[in-house]
Formats: C-alpha cells, structure tokens, sequence
C-alpha cells in the first residue's frame, strides 16, 4: 500500500491522478474513486486538490461529496439513496440524480435535486464513501490517515461551527465503531497523512 506525503500538496495530487488515471473503470464506463477517512482528516481538501489534478490533465472528473446524504441522524445509512439514484445509473452508462442534504445553520435539511453526468472518473469523498459494500465497483480507495481525534475535533469545528461540536464528538464515536467494523483502511490502495 503505497504511502504518499502530505494529502493536500500538489504534487501528491498530481501523481495519484496519473496513477488513477492508468486505473480500469469498475463502475460500467466510470471509475470510481473514493477517498476515505474520519471527519476532519482532510478528506475535503484533498479531493478538490485531486479534482483539479484531474481536470488539468484532461480527465472528464466530478466530485460528489456524502455530506450530501449524511445527516446527524443518518451517518451511514443513506446509501441506498446514492446507490440508486447515482451509483446504479453511472454503472449503466447513464446520468444520475439525487435531492441532496444542505445544511443552513448546520441543521440537515431536503435540499436542491441534482443531476450527475456520466464522468470517466467519479471522486467520491466522505465518511464511509469507501465502505466494504461497494469496493468492486472502485478503481481506487484513498484513506486519509487521520491526526489525533482532538485536533480533527477542532478541525471540523472550525469547519462547521461551534454549534456542532456536540454533534462531532458523538459523530466520532460513531465513526470509530464504523471504521473498526467495516475495515476501510485495509482495502485502501493508498494512505495519505495530513
């Protein structure tokens, strides 16, 4: 399992891209790559910086983030919804639409539906986009090795709000129970330390 540098640097971007790019698709047309990893890991940073790795070196790629499924409540459970309305029709060749979460004051709400093009390559980026269930269909699974849980607590409050502190710490409980039992990090192709 190869380790790279520092998740956000551009050179790192640049070279996973040209690896990923070499890397057959496993979702009908599209390949799909999920980078993966505890709230306030740097996930989010890190995909942009891929996604536009990948756009400069002329690959049609989009990003889909699982915080437009997630909710408080729902931290994994959403799935079917991106597994039917995006996952399923990309597989066959065709578009995708989902109705996506927001979240204005960092409550969750229904939001805007959305519709998915057919990419060459799909990011998909968040708690559990690399989950056990859908590791046949990914070209790729980047973990993010994660800091201490006090400093991505900081982190994702920094993010989201001193409001949702309450929230992230249940939310990181919740996730160390998850990646213990779905054993994300051990599947991942490559590990990044942020």
């Amino acid at each position: 399992m190869p380790r790279l540098p520092r998740a956000a640097d551009r050179a790192t971007a640049e070279s996973l891209a040209r690896r990923l790019r070499c890397r057959p698709p496993r979702l009908g047309p599209v390949r799909l790559v999920a980078v993966d990893g505890p709230s306030g890991a740097g996930k989010s940073t890190f995909a942009r910086v891929l996604l536009s790795a990948l756009v400069s070196a002329g690959t049609d790629a989009a990003l889909l983030g699982t915080d437009d499924f997630a909710t408080w409540q729902e931290p994994v459970r959403w799935w079917p919804r991106l597994r039917e309305g995006v996952l399923e029709p990309l597989r066959l060749g065709r578009p995708g639409r989902y109705r996506r979460t927001e979240w204005p004051g960092g409550v969750p709400v229904p939001g805007a539906s959305l519709d998915v093009p057919v990419p060459e390559l799909l990011l998909l980026e968040g708690v559990s986009a690399g989950r056990r269930s859908v590791a046949r269909h990914l070209s790729g699974l980047v973990w993010m090795e994660p800091p201490s849980a006090a400093v991505r607590l900081e982190r994702a409050v920094l993010r989201d709000g001193e409001s949702s502190r309450r929230e992230l710490l249940r939310w990181q409980l919740f996730e160390g129970t998850w990646f213990r039992s779905d054993r994300t990090r051990r599947r991942a192709d490559f590990v990044l330390r942020t």
